[in-house]
């Protein structure tokens, strides 16, 4: 309801496959995040996002990982992407959300972790996005990768042509 007040709707349709990797694209705002709890609250999907661990102080930490948020510190290596894997291995029913700009800056150089997890876990990917210019959302489409990154990267940023993020320019 609150969606449809503030004039965004949900268009396309989710992976059916019970696991997938939803790549969050453009990422230019922190109004992103309520918009896709909105979206993901209207469509009945338990979500998780990584957040970088200044999003999770002492006072809301508890609730950010009610709403699906794990705390990921930047400043210290760690394996995330093979940590990630084993979680979908793991698990019936997973859907980890991953902007694959890493930022929310307006970025063409899009991280390759969300494809390598993927790839790894043996899921397809959820081609996600919020367009603000039309106040739309939802999904593109189900992406299912060759484990070729060179071949398939340019496939998949080709379906966000045209998508206003936000901030973008």
């Amino acid at each position: 309801m609150g969606l449809k007040l503030t004039g965004w709707r949900i268009v396309g349709t989710p992976p059916k496959e019970k696991k997938y990797v939803l790549v969050a694209a453009p990422h230019t705002s922190n109004w992103d995040f309520p918009v896709l709890l909105a979206m993901a609250c209207v469509l009945g999907f338990e979500i998780y996002w990584m957040g970088k661990k200044s999003l999770f102080p002492k006072p809301l930490a508890p609730l950010m990982h009610w709403l699906g948020g794990i705390s990921i510190d930047r400043d210290k290596a760690h394996n995330r992407v093979e940590l990630t894997i084993d979680a979908y291995n793991s698990r019936e029913n997973l859907k980890i959300v991953i902007p694959p700009a890493g930022t929310r800056t307006a970025s063409k150089n899009w991280k390759t972790g969300f494809y390598h997890i993927a790839v790894g876990a043996n899921v397809p990917l959820g081609l996600g996005f919020l367009d603000f210019a039309k106040k739309e959302g939802g999904f593109l489409g189900t992406f299912y990768p060759t484990g070729d990154i060179e071949k398939d990267l340019p496939l998949i940023q080709k379906y966000y042509e045209g998508i206003k993020g936000k901030n973008d320019n």
